[in-house]
């Protein structure tokens, strides 16, 4: 076997922190641990085969199963990213570390941005423009916008320009349209990493986000670990919402999935059926949307018990020129009182595969961007910008 022959799959559990980094204080984050906390919140949760894979022994507050060693590499990794926001996370996966940080508006956007924004749009205006959780904002603000026809405009901690409207006010096709107009308006020096549309339905009292989310991401800066595999002419399969962030750079197939069932559904298809080399990349973002930012430790666990029933049927799909990484990008911790923003946290990873150590421990790695380093040395390509490949560590061949 080549290494050119390798398939790696990366499934990013979206906000699924194991632990406050060491600057988390400045974040407002120190004391986070989004799995940790969720695992003491819901002590009912089942997650067998995460700890088979060796979560326990990130987080040993996590009961063993046994005493057999896991059945892969595991370890955590830290941010190098001056950021806890899911682009800079994936990027930082992908192998870019962005910096300097991209802007963000806690207390709000600057009138004269907001004024060109909407003369080019050609609204009368836009309600809000303040930091906010979503759901909060529609149910304050849904009722007003209705009767006006104005776009909810709002921010968080995170560097996101983020317009909510419902359907039946503005389409869908129209959201995206505003949405492209304030992507293009946001340039330096008001450089905002994602414009997202947020569609809503519903009446006053029962206002419901629908699943035509749409993400508007400014392209990464320089090649990126999706890059140097598609350059190499393997398929670089993007699931979940990996076409947003990377603005389809470096990717050849797309999966646009909307949720984690659906998600974790296309991955055991294209694992299956697809080809037998290049990368599977996904993104669950359920953990974050749905669950994190709503302070819902219940359907937090919940998610993470979906993905572990669907283990088996992952790893015994593997071929032999599979390796599987579960990681995360940030922390979003469902019990944090301060904020409902994402929280400052190392994330896991858990690694698996036939060509895999078992019972090995990579320790704390200082970058996420390791595990593009890693896939990169796996397939015998050309290094990324940033990250320490551990390969050679964890590689039984």
């Amino acid at each position: 076997m080549s290494q050119r022959e390798l398939r790696t799959i990366i499934v990013v559990l979206d906000g699924a922190g194991v632990g406050a980094m060491p600057d988390a204080a400045l974040y407002q984050d120190a004391g986070t641990n989004t799995i940790g906390h969720v695992v003491q919140a819901v002590p009912s949760i089942r997650i067998p085969h995460l700890v088979d894979l060796g979560l326990n022994r990130i987080i040993p507050s996590i009961s063993p199963n046994g005493s057999n060693p896991p059945r892969g590499s595991y370890g955590r990794l830290r941010s190098l990213n001056k950021a806890k926001d899911t682009i800079c996370g994936h990027w930082e996966i992908a192998g870019i570390v962005q910096d300097p940080p991209f802007r963000t508006y806690p207390r709000g956007f600057p009138p004269e941005l907001v004024n060109e924004w909407c003369q080019r749009c050609g609204i009368r205006g836009a309600l809000g423009n303040r930091t906010a959780s979503g759901t909060v904002i529609i149910e304050e603000l849904g009722e007003e916008h209705v009767r006006t026809g104005l776009p909810i405009l709002y921010t968080s901690a995170d560097s996101v320009f983020q317009i909510a409207a419902h359907e039946e006010v503005i389409p869908i096709a129209r959201l995206y349209e505003i949405c492209l107009v304030a992507r293009d308006l946001l340039k330096p020096p008001h450089l905002v990493a994602r414009v997202i549309a947020r569609p809503f339905e519903g009446s006053p009292g029962s206002f419901k986000r629908t699943a035509n989310r749409r993400d508007f991401a400014v392209p990464p800066p320089g090649k990126t670990l999706l890059d140097g595999v598609q350059a190499s002419g393997a398929p670089v399969v993007a699931i979940g919402k990996i076409d947003d962030i990377f603005c389809k750079q470096g990717i050849t197939h797309i999966e646009h999935t909307t949720n984690n069932t659906a998600a974790i559904r296309v991955t055991l298809d294209c694992i299956r059926n697809g080809r037998d080399r290049g990368l599977i990349f996904t993104n669950l973002g359920d953990f974050d949307t749905l669950y994190g930012h709503r302070r819902d430790a219940e359907g937090f666990a919940m998610a993470l018990e979906e993905v572990d029933e669907a283990l088996p049927g992952l790893l015994a799909s593997l071929k032999e020129t599979d390796i599987l990484m579960i990681t995360a990008d940030h922390g979003c911790d469902p019990t944090w009182l301060h904020h409902t923003d994402h929280t400052r946290e190392e994330v896991p990873i858990l690694i698996t595969g036939s060509c895999v150590r078992r019972g090995y421990s990579l320790g704390l790695r200082n970058s996420l961007a390791d595990i593009s380093a890693t896939i990169l040395e796996a397939l015998g390509l050309e290094g990324g910008r940033d990250g320490k490949s551990f390969w050679m560590e964890v590689s039984t061949s």
